[in-house]
């Protein structure tokens, strides 16, 4: 999903009066089916912020030598905290204040957040050797990416299911 032109409310809809199913965004309101397309950017949306609190919470975790545990901790709070921003930040800009807005990104992201999250985590701690690899060896970077890969693939589906269902990142289209 594209978050740097955003509209408010009225100009969202007003773009798109006159249009049948399919709009510019590849999706129609509400209810419905959604495209492969849509579920995929908001997917990539989520990956993004997920990718880059967890990939900041294990540096950190290993610059202050924690252990395991505590990392993917921080790694994963990390993960929602950023997945959250990126929402946040955009419907923010849209014009909704702090309480609006951080609903929209609760309910935009919580699933998909979730999701990858804990596919991620799973790949990571079922890899031999990833739970115990620095951040200088292949393994464990190995892991990580290819944890962001399946987590992608699983969680592209479940956003275009909720997408089609008026769920998920459907929600934020009101708003840009």
């Amino acid at each position: 999903m594209d978050h740097t032109a955003h509209h408010h409310h009225s100009a969202h809809q007003a773009e798109h009066t006159g249009h049948g199913e399919g709009h510019a965004h590849g999706h129609g309101h509400g209810h419905g089916p959604a495209s492969w397309g849509m579920a995929v950017k908001a997917t990539l949306h989520c990956l993004t912020g997920c990718a880059i609190g967890e990939i900041l919470g294990m540096v950190i975790g290993t610059a202050l030598m924690w252990g395991n545990v505590q990392t993917m901790v921080l790694a994963i709070g990390l993960a929602f905290l950023f997945g959250y921003s990126f929402t946040l930040f955009a419907v923010l800009r849209a014009g909704l204040d702090f309480k609006s807005a951080l609903k929209v990104a609760l309910a935009a992201d919580t699933v998909s957040i979730a999701v990858m999250e804990l596919v991620d985590n799973a790949i990571i701690a079922l890899t031999p050797g990833a739970m115990d690899a620095h951040l200088s060896e292949g393994l464990f970077w190995f892991a990580l990416l290819g944890g962001f890969a399946v987590a992608f693939l699983i969680t592209t589906p479940v956003n275009k299911w909720m997408i089609g269902r008026g769920k998920g990142h459907a929600v934020v289209h009101a708003y840009h």
